[in-house]
């Protein structure tokens, strides 16, 4: 478990969480953002389309109501108007521009997202939001006239020299040459973001502000102070584990999370980026360890996949359509995430592995506590969840009833301990609560 000094920092931080007064942004996340799958081949009619299949696959539904347009958006050379200044949409992609798309997204009850970066240019190379916090905000928000909330994506591309950080940290090569009890809220990288927050919080209407800045600069020790979410670690890509160029499978991922899940909580909630289900050639297991584990963390709900042959790979809109994790996920009562309770293999608690992540989780919603077992080897293993080892079940009991939430079944009354084989990748999620169905530890949380 992190240090004493390190759990009062974490609810120094949560104290003071960025929570919109509407309620926007206290749950993480969920919808569809165009970057898996299209990257810069956009268009108005994608939107459009990818809005009335969220409706049409019932997506829409179960809670995923955001269609956010990713990189590529605006004029690349055109870029901003001449007499305003305001940014310019690409003329081609967007004949109608923004604001008819968002008609279009609001019309089907759906919230409309779109991209920007603290930087002179997007990722992409197109017209970035640095300097031009206020006017872009405003922009945002005209476009989003009449709608019920709208999404910003802020990225971290293309940071000229006067805003580099005096110290620095990145995520994937954690060694850092600030000085003890460094304040990374004052960095320059929090200040970027700092600004359009307050340029956003001037508007008459609600931006849900999701922060890319990739665990630079350590995010999530101020990024509740300016964004509903942040992003912790570099681009995720289709892939159980490794890395291609800036891009990184599930597994390391899910290491940094299993060090640094505490800093998740209403309104507080750590990114680790966008769902690659249905996407590569990631095995049907591996796509629900994906899911599961995102549930458990917290973290945004945002599909990569295409959706107009989803209807066709139903394991796969299966996996998207899991009411129980989803509902673990968007829990309104407890708004921490899932914690790991044993690493396994007989290794210590926090230790870093970016093969084999922690393995053992624990979770607690209002239909009771949640085990989630991962196996991170390549055959299948018997995994035990010894009750007496997990924190809100320890006090024992007569028995708990454990329910499988992938098929919705409740599996018989256990005394010490549950087992199961897990496949190869995949990764058992239960619901274990007291005989009778009743929570079996209400007060219990992981924090």
């Amino acid at each position: 478990m992190a240090s004493l000094a390190g759990q009062l920092l974490v609810l120094a931080s949560l104290a003071s969480a960025f929570v919109s007064r509407d309620g926007t942004g206290r749950l993480p996340a969920m919808g569809w953002n165009s970057w898996n799958e299209y990257e810069c081949n956009i268009s108005e009619g994608v939107f459009i389309t990818v809005a009335r299949q969220l409706v049409d696959l019932g997506l829409k539904d179960l809670g995923y109501e955001y269609v956010n347009i990713d990189d590529c958006w605006s004029d690349k050379e055109l870029r901003r108007d001449a007499t305003t200044g305001e940014l310019i949409p690409d003329a081609e992609k967007f004949p109608r521009g923004i604001v008819k798309v968002a008609e279009e997204v609001h019309s089907l009850g759906l919230k409309l997202g779109i991209y920007s970066d603290a930087g002179t240019d997007t990722c992409g190379g197109y017209a970035g939001s640095l300097g031009y916090e206020e006017l872009d905000a405003a922009t945002f928000s005209k476009w989003g006239i009449d709608s019920e909330g709208q999404d910003l994506k802020y990225d971290n591309c293309n940071v000229p020299p006067e805003w580099a950080d005096e110290y620095e940290y990145i995520p994937e090569e954690p060694a850092n040459n600030a000085p003890p009890g460094y304040d990374w809220g004052t960095s320059n990288t929090a200040k970027r973001y700092r600004v359009m927050h307050d340029a956003l919080q001037r508007q008459n209407r609600t931006i849900q502000y999701s922060l890319c800045a990739w665990g630079h600069a350590h995010v999530e020790r101020w990024g509740n102070t300016t964004g509903h979410s942040w992003r912790m670690w570099g681009d995720i890509f289709p892939a159980w584990k490794g890395k291609e160029k800036w891009s990184w499978g599930l597994m390391p991922i899910v290491n940094q999370a299993s060090l640094l899940w505490n800093y998740t909580d209403f309104g507080s909630h750590n990114d680790w980026d966008m769902l690659e289900v249905g996407n590569g050639d990631l095995t049907i297991e591996e796509n629900r360890s994906h899911f599961a584990l995102w549930c458990a963390l917290k973290s945004a709900l945002i599909v990569g996949t295409p959706l107009d042959t989803l209807a066709l790979r139903k394991p796969i809109l299966d996996i998207l359509s899991n009411k129980e994790l989803i509902d673990f996920n968007q829990d309104p009562v407890y708004g921490a995430s899932a914690m790991p309770y044993k690493w396994g293999n007989d290794r210590p608690a926090n230790t870093s592995d970016r093969d084999h992540p922690a393995a053992f989780w624990v979770g607690t919603s209002v239909k009771g506590i949640h085990v989630f077992l991962l196996n991170t080897h390549d055959t299948a293993v018997n995994m035990r969840a010894v009750f007496a080892e997990i924190p809100p079940l320890k006090s024992g009991g007569k028995g708990y009833l454990i329910h499988d939430m992938w098929t919705g079944e409740d599996l018989g009354i256990f005394r010490k301990y549950f087992e199961v084989e897990v496949k190869a990748h995949d990764t058992a999620a239960l619901t274990i609560t007291k005989a009778d169905g009743k929570h079996p530890n209400p007060q219990w949380s992981p924090k």
